[in-house]
């Protein structure tokens, strides 16, 4: 068997590279996202699901625009 030259990442690089990039942030969309709803539908905010599907959505598509929409909706539901 002869070793790569050049690094081409292959097997378990790719899969954990699947992972962080593409797996994490749908997974914690889901999860930040129920929360949401059920801390806002909790509290009696009519915009419950508005807040969740904001937060969701934009944490799957782009990761630190959910994160900045989560932080938004912690920060005005004081």
């Amino acid at each position: 068997m002869v070793p790569l030259q050049f690094g081409f990442p292959g097997g378990i690089e790719l899969l954990v590279l699947f992972g962080i990039f593409l797996v994490v942030p749908v997974v914690l969309g889901f999860v930040l996202a129920y929360w949401v709803y059920t801390d806002a539908d909790g509290r009696g905010d009519e915009n419950a699901a508005l807040w969740a599907l904001a937060v969701g959505v934009l944490l799957i598509t782009t990761f630190f625009g959910g994160l900045l929409a989560f932080a938004v909706y912690i920060w005005q539901r004081e």
